[in-house]
């Protein structure tokens, strides 16, 4: 069976689906996106992600395409439509469609794109293994708070880990970690967490966001503050955290190990405290 996605108050086929060539994010990149977990059919983080989008959209003066309720009802569709049990959904956002101009076009309605994908988040052998990351500059825009749809250098910087075989890409600016190509960046030194506290250089992470929750709920030492490759090589554990992720310990960047190559304590802590919380909420949702 093909898979349904949704087009702008349309669920369709992937293939029969279309988007206009002058939608804004096609030409300009103007618009914004979220990906969201599922577990056991139901959308998780869910209150997180609609804050999240919500100041994504307001920082570029894009309006909801419909309401919040109706938004999580498209995602719940889909996931129905699809019979997923455990992936995401992909969500997008942009200004509309409009003859190309640079200024922002007056009375046009946004767009909203939706479609689901299938991935194993709870039982990643990944996270028994650990994966490697590689270090590249970070040469994106100075806004990377917004979750834009402007993906080209991560897309460069992806491709570049891939390159050296290494699972993520974790970039570097002025000689400190900013964050991971498509995650959150953390180290850990003596059974404390660091991880960079956010500004407009990093992307407020979800899953950032529950791991410090969880942390401070566990007594777990956690500090915010900047952090440079030469420190995560000390240091006694690393990990990432993602939509898709959740956690995974780093066991090695740029081809050396850190501590002894393996999985730490701690992160597989976290790992596990943070899936017995997605799967509480996907019991209690509606």
């Amino acid at each position: 069976m093909s898979r349904i996605v949704y087009v702008n108050g349309e669920y369709a086929p992937e293939e029969a689906a279309k988007i206009s060539v002058f939608d804004r994010g096609f030409i300009f990149g103007d618009g914004v996106y979220e990906v969201v977990p599922v577990v056991v059919g139901k959308l998780v983080d869910r209150d997180y992600f609609l804050e999240r989008l919500d100041r994504s959209l307001s920082e570029l003066s894009i309006t909801w395409p419909c309401s919040k309720r109706e938004y999580l009802d498209i995602m719940q569709e889909l996931i129905s439509r699809n019979k997923l049990e455990e992936g995401f959904v992909y969500s997008q956002v942009t200004r509309g469609i409009a003859d190309r101009d640079f200024v922002f076009p007056v009375d046009t309605a946004p767009s909203l794109v939706a479609f689901t994908s299938q991935m194993n988040l709870l039982n990643n052998p990944l996270a028994e293994s650990g994966i490697a990351v590689s270090t590249s500059e970070d040469i994106r825009w100075k806004r990377r708070d917004i979750k834009s749809v402007n993906l080209l250098a991560q897309c460069l910087a992806k491709q570049d880990a891939h390159s050296k075989g290494a699972n993520e890409g974790w970039m570097v600016e002025d000689g400190f970690v900013t964050e991971g190509v498509t995650s959150s960046a953390y180290i850990i030194k003596e059974r404390k967490i660091i991880t960079r506290p956010l500004s407009n250089f990093i992307l407020p992470g979800i899953r950032r966001r529950t791991l410090i929750e969880i942390a401070e709920r566990e007594g777990i030492e956690l500090e915010q503050r900047l952090f440079t490759v030469e420190e995560a090589l000390q240091a006694d554990e690393a990990f990432i955290s993602s939509a898709t992720t959740i956690t995974l310990p780093v066991v090695s960047i740029d081809g050396k190990k850190i501590a002894d190559g393996t999985p730490g304590e701690i992160t597989l802590k976290l790992r596990k405290l943070y899936i017995e919380r997605l799967l509480e909420e996907a019991s209690n949702a509606e």
